[in-house]
């Protein structure tokens, strides 16, 4: 059996709970997928200061965490934060889910991403950049209204991503678009269908990465 870690930078249990599910979904045959929730920090990382939070608060869980009977650790927050960090420390192979949707997305083309944190779109486009797919990535789109306003009603959520999605796709013509973000990963999931060019899903995008750089156990 292969175990996998997947580490929620932000506080909120119930997100940690949703991605790791839809992770165990997307997980091959004899791995299992284990949810960790972060002590410290905001219940959702929707500006600078709390995605840095949340990036002290993965290396302190990390630090405190007996990482042995892993094959490898995610990091499910799109910011990917104290992923670069945590790395030269962690004795087991570290994923970002930014990391694994933008190198998804950029092998489909160019691609959208669209999420609901405007105050993070310069994180976001920075990553892009810093993994190597600026020339494919067609630009970063964004719900209207406060990021926590909308993650407190799901249908409304659903909406507002599902419009934004169509109209990124329109204005770019773009072969793909990632649905940025760990909390989001549950409405990810539900718009997949709904689309002519894949969505890439970030979370299980993650747990096929993390699968391929599995430390033997």
């Amino acid at each position: 059996m292969t175990r996998l870690l997947l580490v929620n930078p932000n506080t909120n249990t119930r997100t940690t709970a949703v991605m790791a599910a839809i992770a165990q979904r997307a997980a091959p045959e004899g791995v299992v997928v284990e949810g960790a929730t972060v002590a410290t920090g905001a219940p959702l990382l929707d500006d600078p200061a709390k995605l840095a939070e949340g990036a002290q608060a993965v290396q302190a869980l990390l630090g405190a965490t007996d990482l042995s009977p892993f094959a490898g650790v995610i990091v499910a927050a799109f910011g990917d934060p104290g992923l670069a960090e945590s790395r030269a420390a962690a004795p087991v192979p570290l994923t970002g889910i930014a990391e694994a949707a933008m190198a998804e997305a950029a092998a489909a083309g160019r691609f959208v991403i669209v999420t609901t944190t405007g105050l993070l779109k310069p994180a976001i486009d920075a990553r892009v950049a810093q993994y190597g797919h600026a020339a494919r990535h067609a630009g970063t789109f964004l719900t209207e209204g406060p990021a926590a306003a909308l993650m407190a009603e799901p249908a409304r959520l659903e909406a507002a991503l599902e419009a934004t999605a169509r109209a990124a796709l329109a204005e770019t013509g773009a072969d793909a678009m990632i649905i940025g973000g760990g909390p989001l990963a549950a409405v990810a999931e539900a718009l997949r269908p709904r689309f002519a060019v894949p969505i890439i899903e970030p979370v299980p995008a993650a747990v096929r990465l993390a699968v391929r750089r599995a430390a033997p156990r």
